[in-house]
């Protein structure tokens, strides 16, 4: 018999956005049931954050901070988003992350926290935990949630769709209704049973869909699992062509795509050739290597088509010291190292590749969709802080602000949300006979990730997106049937998931003729 689980509130993921929101619910007496389909609950797009949070630079302010967002986010940015994050956000880094769970980020030798700037900021406003910020998040945030007697955190757990009475309750009538959630389908992945998760309101917190691209920073689960979900229940998605490239992510043939942060060009390092000859001066004059994102990215790709090269350079060695190298970035001088690269001694070989997703699930001030009682915070909403193009540390606060927002909302309409009735929800029916091959699965999982990196990548055209759009939505139709007549598995979500995230982008851009940000046509 398939399991029943209810609980006031079911959030799908566990990284910044998602556990903020579910401590801060827990904390009222609401009964949370988070589930994530890693088996180490740590496994986030949080926990892979090496640059830091936003918190407050010296002789700083909220018009500061607003201004350097909206011009890294090209002018694109939602005027009230934009003001509740730099309102809100240094306060909250305050009151959740040091006081509330004990994050400790790096500190001065006089004791207080050490500021960095990172490219688009105009001031040193950045906190770290070394090279691993996300990771210190994301252990001080499971730690709690673990603790937490109201929260049943749900591991090896994959969504497979959102309950949505429209398509899925029993009582017909509930078709005249407007679009509602009421929890989550999930695919338990040790004992291969899908739970109804049955809940009065739903978090998405996913986090993005790097994965859907060849080269990309993201963990293997973000392939755009929450973005598809919502758009099969009916949720508006915005902003889907606005795919932000983080410029420096290590080149090595054998090694797994690893980032460089932003901060070793914040502590000094320059692009360079292999001769150590820098070139962003030619591209941003007034920025050089601390431009935005979108702009430092272009520019390598530029430089690679000019010269037939398949990578550039990070250079620590000639600009920052020794100490200060392995002092501040142990975490990357380590993985560089099983390499044979020494980022003290030698230059570091970085291309672009697929990095933060700054469209997403529209939500508004508090993180309600478009769908009564789903809200989506994190890196799968849209709240339009980021515009055409993040600026550099605002994730993880956008996901601290909004994962506090939902949380509020939630409690605050508590009296307003009417029971559930379970009967009208069915349990899952597998259609499923045939058993699902790992290769058809990885063939077009690569297949997806190829045409997605050469069409709908750094530089877009026409005929690529056109011919993009053709293949992508013939192999929907595929993979619809293959998943119809499959036995479920997690890989065969995520492929189904990724093909729909896939296409959602690509139209986004087809649609867009303006180059703006990190969109951008030939």
């Amino acid at each position: 018999m398939t399991e029943l689980i209810e609980s006031d509130v079911l959030v799908i993921g566990c990284g910044i956005a998602g556990c903020t929101a579910a401590l801060l619910l827990a904390d009222k007496g609401v009964s949370v049931t988070v589930a994530t389909r890693s088996q180490d609950p740590h496994e986030s797009n949080t926990y892979y954050a090496q640059g830091g949070i936003i918190f407050r630079g010296n002789e700083d302010s909220k018009d500061l901070l607003a201004e350097d967002i909206i011009r890294a986010g090209a002018g694109h940015c939602s005027p009230g988003a934009v003001s509740i994050l730099a309102e809100e956000g240094p306060g909250l880094v305050k009151k959740i992350l040091l006081e509330k769970v004990g994050v400790e980020f790096d500190c001065s030798e006089d004791g207080e926290l050490s500021l960095a700037r990172e490219g688009g900021h105009s001031i040193p406003r950045i906190v770290h935990a070394t090279d691993a910020t996300g990771r210190s998040i994301e252990i001080a945030l499971i730690k709690a949630v673990l603790a937490h007697p109201n929260i049943r955190l749900l591991t090896f757990h994959t969504a497979v769709d959102l309950l949505t009475p429209s398509h899925h309750s029993l009582n017909r009538l509930s078709v005249y209704e407007p679009p509602s959630c009421a929890g989550a389908y999930i695919f338990n992945r040790s004992t291969e049973i899908v739970v109804r998760c049955l809940a009065t309101n739903t978090i998405l917190a996913t986090g993005g869909l790097g994965k859907i691209f060849l080269r990309s920073t993201n963990p293997g689960g973000a392939r755009g699992d929450g973005l598809a979900m919502a758009y099969r229940a009916g949720a508006n998605v915005i902003n889907a062509e606005f795919v932000q490239f983080h410029p420096t992510t290590f080149y090595h043939p054998n090694a797994p795509q690893h980032l460089i942060s932003e901060a070793v060009r914040g502590a000094g390092a320059r692009l360079v050739h292999a001769d150590g000859e820098p070139f962003m001066q030619h591209y941003a004059p007034e920025w050089k290597d601390l431009a935005p994102r979108d702009i430092v990215a272009r520019s390598i790709h530029q430089e690679m088509l000019k010269r037939d090269i398949s990578n550039v350079y990070l250079d620590l060695r000639s600009y920052i010291p020794t100490q200060r190298i392995r002092r501040e970035f142990p975490n990357i001088y380590e993985s560089c190292m099983k390499y044979g690269i020494d980022i003290t001694r030698d230059l570091v070989p970085v291309v672009p590749a697929a990095h933060y997703f700054c469209g997403g699930v529209w939500v508004d001030k508090w993180g309600r969709t478009t769908i009564r009682n789903l809200y989506a915070v994190g890196e799968v909403a849209c709240t339009g802080l980021h515009g055409a193009n993040r600026l550099a540390s605002t994730s993880l606060l956008e996901g601290l602000v909004w994962g506090k927002k939902a949380a509020e909302h939630i409690l605050r309409n508590s009296h307003k949300y009417q029971s559930l009735h379970r009967e009208d929800f069915p349990p899952w029916k597998d259609n499923g006979l045939e058993t699902p091959d790992p290769a058809l699965i990885s063939q077009d999982m690569s297949y997806i990730k190829h045409i997605m990196w050469n069409y709908v990548g750094l530089v877009r055209t026409a005929p690529r997106l056109k011919r993009a759009i053709r293949e992508l939505r013939n192999l929907e139709v595929e993979i619809e049937h293959f998943y119809r007549v499959t036995r479920l598995t997690d890989s065969l979500i995520g492929l189904r998931n990724a093909v729909r995230a896939a296409i959602t982008v690509t139209d986004a851009a087809w649609k867009n003729k303006i180059s703006i940000g990190c969109h951008y046509r030939e």
